[in-house]
């Protein structure tokens, strides 16, 4: 079917660590600028958050937390679905023509337990032998 749009994994940051919370803040979930750049997020864009320790799940939006400081914080209302050392998956999906969507590949982005990129992961393909 030509004309239709699909929604696809656009990038996560796999089993990152936790390294705050702020309550007391207007929302969003910071992000090391060094991991931002790997994955390809853009500051301000709707990401997901999977808590791997206590299963909850949250949607709210990347901002940048100083490059290299291996942040990791849920502010905000955010701040309850997790604690300082849970692991989460971060993730975005982007809306794409199923012409592009043939051929997209997704960026994976594998951390240590610092929240420093260990392997940028090989694309997650159905296609490969």
């Amino acid at each position: 079917m030509s004309g239709m749009n699909v929604s696809l994994l656009k990038c996560k940051i796999h089993r990152a660590t936790i390294t705050g919370t702020e309550l007391h803040y207007e929302g969003s979930c910071a992000i090391d600028e060094d991991l931002m750049k790997a994955a390809g997020l853009r500051e301000y864009e709707q990401i997901h958050i999977w808590n791997v320790a206590n299963g909850e799940r949250l949607t709210t939006y990347a901002i940048c937390a100083p490059t290299g400081s291996g942040v990791i914080s849920l502010n905000g209302s955010a701040a309850h679905k997790g604690s300082v050392g849970d692991l989460v998956i971060i993730a975005a999906f982007a809306w794409m023509d199923e012409a592009l969507a043939e051929h997209h590949e997704p960026r994976r982005i594998y951390v240590d337990k610092k929240n420093r990129t260990v392997s940028p992961g090989k694309p997650l393909s159905s296609k490969a032998a």
